[in-house]
């Protein structure tokens, strides 16, 4: 999706001040462990999980505790916050995501939370042949900063443009990684606004919208759904999102088009 200088908007400033909801999605998350111990299994392929801009390892701990327990051999990225992007840490996560793909054998789904999610795309992109999917959640996937509110904290720490950007790289961010992608996104996200988070579908890619807060993207039993679901496929059998009889009604496509 091309973003223009009019669709480029940060979310409603409604939506921002009610980011509190999180709490109540964090609630929810353990209040319905129990039922998310029955959701399909993983084949015990690696999963590296990614946190958001400011965030570290510890955001993703209910996420990664969760999918460990379904079947997964999950990561961290170890690398505390995350805050700069920057050549070296480039560096870190792709050095990363080789370690675990030789160590295990396996290819890796790579998890991203807002940045995160970012991150994950760009480095199946250098690396597709060790990636078997990559999953975002409210990433802000277009080369347009304006759809997030955090734009201006992003670049006092980043420059407007990192060095991975002087470099050539991640000037393209719309562009999907070449292996199966889903974008999950919420028209309630208050730090990033859904429409930066929508990319084109195609025969592997797909959008899948949830009704969550941009901080509680992570704990969501929603959004825990399905990414069960998409990390429980076979590994060269990945489809679109069924969205038959019921899951009609609570999971929405929307093509960027």
């Amino acid at each position: 999706m091309n973003a223009t200088a009019d669709t480029a908007r940060p979310p409603h400033l409604f939506w921002t001040l009610t980011e509190g909801r999180a709490l109540f999605e964090l609630g929810s998350f353990y209040a319905l462990r129990r039922a998310m111990a029955r959701l399909p299994k993983g084949d015990g392929h690696p999963v590296i999980v990614l946190p958001g801009f400011l965030a570290s390892d510890r955001s993703t701990k209910p996420m990664r505790d969760l999918l460990g327990k379904l079947g997964y051999a999950v990561h961290g990225w170890d690398m505390g916050r995350n805050l700069r992007v920057n050549a070296a840490r480039e560096r870190s996560m792709n050095d990363l995501l080789s370690r675990v793909y030789d160590s295990s054998g396996r290819k890796v789904s790579l998890v991203g939370w807002s940045l995160g999610g970012v991150f994950a795309r760009e480095m199946a992109k250098v690396a597709p042949d060790k990636v078997r999917q990559v999953i975002s959640l409210g990433s802000p996937i277009t080369n347009e900063r304006g759809h997030t509110n955090a734009r201006k904290l992003f670049e006092r720490l980043n420059g407007k443009e990192p060095a991975p950007m002087q470099q050539g790289r991640f000037r393209n961010l719309e562009q999907a990684p070449p292996v199966p992608t889903t974008s999950i996104f919420s028209r309630t996200d208050g730090i990033v606004a859904w429409r930066g988070s929508v990319q084109v579908e195609g025969p592997q890619t797909d959008n899948i919208e949830v009704l969550a807060s941009h901080c509680g993207l992570g704990v969501n039993p929603m959004v825990m759904y399905v990414l069960a679901d998409r990390l429980a496929q076979a590994e060269d059998g990945w489809q679109t999102f069924d969205r038959s009889g019921w899951r009609g009604l609570v999971f929405r496509s929307i093509n960027a088009d």
